[in-house]
């Protein structure tokens, strides 16, 4: 499985609270699209968020935000982290 980032703008004053409830609906359904959200980051004032995950590819990681109902903005693979 290749590891995606993804990056969600328009998200200015997102709490912690927030963010983990985001988490969550992507966790819910994570499954149907064979994909696994690792962790999310955001920074409230840009309102931009990340989230890391595992996924058989970039299509399959926006249709799990799409359901969850927060489509990203743009997908990037990560083929080397250390």
């Amino acid at each position: 499985m290749t590891q995606f980032m993804d990056v969600h703008h328009g998200m200015k004053g997102i709490t912690a609270e927030g963010l983990l409830e985001a988490h969550r609906a992507d966790l819910a359904v994570e499954g149907e699209e064979g994909v696994h959200f690792e962790r999310a980051w955001a920074d409230p004032e840009s309102g931009t968020v990340y989230c890391l995950s595992s996924a058989p590819s970039a299509a399959a990681v926006q249709r799990v935000h799409d359901k969850a109902g927060h489509r990203a903005d743009e997908i990037h693979p990560v083929p080397v982290s250390v």
